[in-house]
């Protein structure tokens, strides 16, 4: 009788366990400054990310999983992931054929990634590869223009003066913290307030930076997700999202400083000669946005303010992100 109880008892919180998540999850990020009204600096970008059920990642990422104690694998839920995208910089006269030397150069950056996250109900942590070339084949010349060319705006004339082709890589390390509470459960149901510090490490011959930051969020269901998907090197979150079919919403306001010692968009080709500007070697972000979360699908918007990048640079640059994901 004794054994059989006993045997009960062990039986019950494997029965109460929670079961991983099934889901993959799909998001595409779209960025511009024309939500800025402007046309200049970072213009544009877009990213497909793909991302994992909560399942062991494949076997050519055990050496992430079994020898980081960063990832803390024994503890925690593990997703692995796949992302597409490209990035466009231009300077901020797009009408010169012969782009003034002090402005910041022409550029695309088109990448491949991988990556692989490992998270529990309050801490987040992510390794991304980034893959990719610099320069013509990055394709930002032909991009802009067709875009141009079917929203009816004038083409940008100086790309035969954009950086020279190279490969390039990024290998990204970011640690999140989730911090909810209840704002005033008495006042509107289900109200929260949280905070999600990050901090991020960069290396390699396109963006080698450190930073750390801090967004604040008010609304419901806010542990369903660490953040909404970014594009770097702007501080983003996850690509997944767990809303337990629940519908939630939340505003969030965020800052971050980086200190940048590599950035390829403006110090220039590595081995071959090319333009480039003196950049700054700190930058900070502002960001301000919202997002609803539904039971398959979570919709985002986040306008970005970015201080002055390189010396002489004329002003502030700005662009807005929109993402949507998809659970299935």
């Amino acid at each position: 009788m004794h054994r059989y109880l006993l045997l009960g008892l062990l039986l019950v919180p494997a029965a109460w366990a929670e079961e991983p998540d099934e889901a993959n999850a799909f998001s595409f990020t779209i960025e511009n400054d024309l939500f800025g009204g402007t046309d200049q600096y970072y213009t544009s970008g877009f990213q497909f990310t793909w991302q994992s059920p909560a399942h062991d990642p494949p076997y050519w990422l055990n050496w992430l999983r079994g020898t980081s104690a960063f990832f803390l694998p024994s503890r925690r839920v593990q997703r692995w992931g796949l992302a597409f995208g490209q990035n466009i910089f231009t300077p901020s006269d797009t009408q010169r054929r012969h782009p003034d030397p002090d402005d910041r150069p022409y550029a695309g950056w088109l990448y491949g990634a991988v990556n692989f996250t490992s998270y529990d109900d309050n801490t987040y942590s992510a390794f991304e590869l980034q893959l990719g070339v610099v320069g013509p084949s990055a394709l930002g010349e032909q991009v802009q223009n067709n875009v141009h060319d079917w929203i009816n705006v004038d083409r940008a004339r100086g790309w035969d003066s954009q950086l020279k082709d190279e490969p390039g890589f990024n290998a990204i390390l970011t640690h999140q913290w989730r911090i909810n509470r209840p704002f005033d459960p008495t006042a509107v149901n289900g109200l929260e307030f949280g905070i999600v510090p990050t901090v991020t490490a960069s290396l390699g011959n396109v963006q080698t930076y450190a930073s750390a930051g801090m967004m604040m969020r008010i609304g419901q269901n806010l542990d369903s997700d660490f953040g909404l998907p970014r594009m770097r090197p702007a501080v983003g979150g996850s690509s997944f999202f767990d809303p337990d079919g629940q519908w939630g919403w939340y505003l969030f306001a965020g800052i971050d400083g980086r200190a940048v010692a590599r950035d390829i968009f403006l110090d220039g080709n590595t081995w071959r000669d090319s333009r480039s500007v003196d950049k700054k070697l700190f930058i900070a972000d502002g960001s301000l946005g919202a997002v609803l979360i539904m039971p398959w699908a979570r919709l985002s918007y986040v306008h970005t303010f970015r201080t002055k990048e390189f010396e002489g640079q004329g002003g502030t640059a700005q662009y807005g992100s929109v993402s949507l994901s998809f659970r299935f």
